[in-house]
């Protein structure tokens, strides 16, 4: 039986944003500020409460809300399913969503349609809770494409601006590409199993391991293509390489919908699709094999680019990118609980430099660029300090057996199950990610010289007005920054340590003889400190760079000549997209239009017809003269046709 703590953790997000949503002007923005906050802090209290009943008493339920869609061979519940993922995945979504909303408050507050924007974002944070709760693969496409909607109405939140409508047109349509291997995916979830629900599908991957099926003439494994066209749907929403281009054109949108979306919600679905599934993960080794790769791939593109970026929310959102990289080679190595516990903290550190990125950019007057930014510390000091230990989580930086910072726990376990796992690709993973972590720490240490040190270089207007944002900004800053610091040294013996076992119970599967986390506690001690020592060099480099060195930049751009010239331009992909399937639809869509549809159809079919309607009427309109013998000409004129007719038929 439902509780009262399951109904709010979910349902009380959609109930402010169908209240607030729907009265919208009626509603008034300081009320529709409170009612979707104080929706919030009951969901966080809620998912609170769950989180200790759930992952701490072992209390694990699905709990049943109604029948959903009956067919013959097919039944499926609307359900909410409440296991140790489930509860994490709660407290990160309603977690970071709360702070968000709160900060939204400061930062929008003189924007002309709060109620819009704090329903959207309450809309949003519903979806993700039924993706996290689904007991299904089709309540868990449900809210898949639930975030995919709101992330679209937040993105061009502001549509007035044609940036904001490309950059959120780009998020769908890629989004659609991914979702389509996802729903093939699914259907071939009900072929291979003959269910939908995750119970039947984990029950039987064991027994299906060596299943074949026949797809356009050739037989190929089934559960290895299941897995695949399933993670086809997890690169899209997570933003792997290959469909990651829609993720930095989102920071179009306002800066708590970037915080939203790209540190702890939409982004991480994937990761947390792929670790839901990961009975069925586990008996395609193929398809971790991809995981892995694309993951380590996507780490090191990612890196590569926010190295030579100068918008500050795209370094951060490059930057997420390439740590959803590493959320997904650890799963390909079956660390699935590392994958999670790096989705944990990195949704603290994460949204705390978005937020902080947005004080920056409140306090110089919408200027996002960094090369016209510099010597501001002084000036926002509490800024400046939420932004130090926010890079220093992401960075990793931490002592290995003393303290560290979240990004130092997570990253660094998954590195080392990447080495323990003994395999190439498990391999290539590690060096990459050691490479990504000097990358990391570099860009990182570069935003932050940029931003808050050297000489000012932006207009002296701005700089005399350049001023701390208000509380209501600062203030969610603190939990953010307290999970940046401590969420890693707390979590660690649950997520990936000595009681893992406990803390998961059945939420993760993991082959016997198959553990990659418990091979990572036994790693060689150089592996252990390499992450650090990359860190550590990385904030050198760009110290020396940056701070003391301010005119070696531009000469090492020069110097590098076509690789900054690729980085830079983000490989290329999108010119490539354009080129091979943008530009090719385009022209398709103006012959059919133009050609097709106006000289074909329209001229042959309602234009035709109308325009000869009109032709005949202006040639037999003369012929109304009103005169009646001339009337009286035509009546004899027909009935001499007449008669000439039936005589010549006989």
């Amino acid at each position: 039986m439902l509780s009262v703590p399951d109904i709010l953790a979910v349902f009380s997000p959609l109930l402010m944003a169908a209240v607030v949503g729907l009265g919208n002007r009626h509603v008034g923005d300081k009320a529709a500020q409170v009612l979707t906050c104080a929706g919030m802090v009951v969901a966080l209290l809620a998912s609170v409460f769950l989180f200790y009943d759930v992952a701490v008493l072992g209390h694990v339920r699905t709990m049943v809300l109604a029948p959903w869609v009956i067919t013959e061979g097919m039944q499926v519940n609307w359900a909410l399913r409440f296991d140790t993922l489930t509860v994490v995945m709660l407290l990160v979504v309603n977690g970071v969503s709360t702070m968000v909303h709160f900060y939204s408050c400061g930062y929008m507050s003189h924007d002309k349609s709060i109620p819009r924007f704090m329903a959207y974002l309450s809309l949003f944070t519903f979806f993700m809770l039924m993706l996290v709760t689904a007991d299904n693969l089709l309540q868990l496409f449900f809210g898949w494409e639930g975030v995919g909607l709101a992330s679209y109405l937040l993105i061009n939140f502001w549509y007035h601006k044609e940036s904001a409508n490309d950059a959120s047109m780009k998020a769908f349509l890629v989004n659609r590409v991914g979702d389509f291997g996802f729903l093939l995916g699914i259907f071939a979830c009900f072929q291979l199993f003959g269910s939908i629900q995750f119970a039947d599908i984990f029950a039987g991957a064991a027994q299906l391991a060596d299943a074949r099926f026949d797809f356009l003439g050739m037989e190929l494994p089934a559960l290895t293509t299941t897995c695949l066209l399933l993670f086809i749907g997890a690169m899209g929403k997570s933003a792997q390489l290959g469909l990651h281009t829609w993720l930095p054109d989102a920071m179009e949108g306002p800066t708590p919908v970037s915080a939203l979306i790209h540190a702890a919600t939409m982004v991480t679905a994937g990761v947390f699709m792929v670790a839901r599934l990961s009975p069925m993960f586990e008996f395609a080794p193929f398809a971790l094999q991809v995981v892995t790769i694309v993951g380590a791939l996507t780490a090191i593109v990612a890196a590569t680019i926010g190295m030579t970026q100068f918008d500050i929310k795209r370094v951060i959102a490059y930057s997420t990118m390439s740590q959803l990289g590493y959320m997904f080679f650890a799963l390909g190595v079956s660390a699935y609980s590392a994958g999670i516990f790096h989705l944990m903290t990195h949704a603290f550190f994460k949204a705390l430099l978005f937020l902080g990125a947005g004080s920056v950019i409140h306090a110089l007057d919408g200027q996002q660029d960094m090369r016209y930014m510099g010597g501001i510390w002084r000036k926002i000091p509490a800024t400046y300090v939420m932004m130090w230990v926010g890079s220093l989580a992401l960075a990793g930086v931490g002592i290995p057996g003393l303290f560290g910072m979240a990004g130092f726990y997570s990253k660094d376990i998954i590195l080392e199950a990447a080495f323990a796992h003994h395999t190439w690709f498990g391999t290539m993973a590690f060096w990459l990610g050691i490479v990504c972590a000097y990358l990391t720490a570099l860009y990182s240490w570069r935003l932050l010289i940029m931003t808050f040190h050297g000489t000012p270089r932006m207009d002296h207007h701005t700089l005399e007005h350049a001023h701390e944002s208000p509380w209501s900004m600062l203030g969610p800053l603190l939990p953010l920054a307290a999970g940046a610091l401590l969420a890693g040294y707390v979590g660690y013996e649950f997520f990936v340590g000595h009681w893992r076992a406990e803390f998961w119970g059945e939420a993760i599967k993991v082959i016997d003889g198959q553990d990659a986390i418990e091979n990572a506690h036994h790693v060689p001690t150089w592996v252990k400190w390499l992450p650090l020592v990359a860190a550590l060099s990385g904030i050198a480099t760009a110290y020396l760079f940056y701070e003391r060195k301010p005119e070696w930049p531009a000469k090492v751009a020069k110097g590098a000549g076509v690789v900054y010239t690729l980085f830079f331009n983000k490989y290329y992909f999108d010119q490539i997209y354009a080129a091979v399937f943008v530009r090719p639809a385009q022209f398709l869509g103006r012959f059919f239009w133009h050609t097709g549809d106006g000289k074909l159809i329209d001229a042959f079919g309602p234009d035709g017809v109308a325009g000869a309607v009109v032709r005949v009427a202006k040639k037999i309109g003369p012929l109304q003269t009103g005169y009646v013998y001339h009337y009286a000409f035509v009546m004899v004129l027909g009935v001499a046709l007449l008669l000439t007719w039936f005589s010549v038929r006989g």
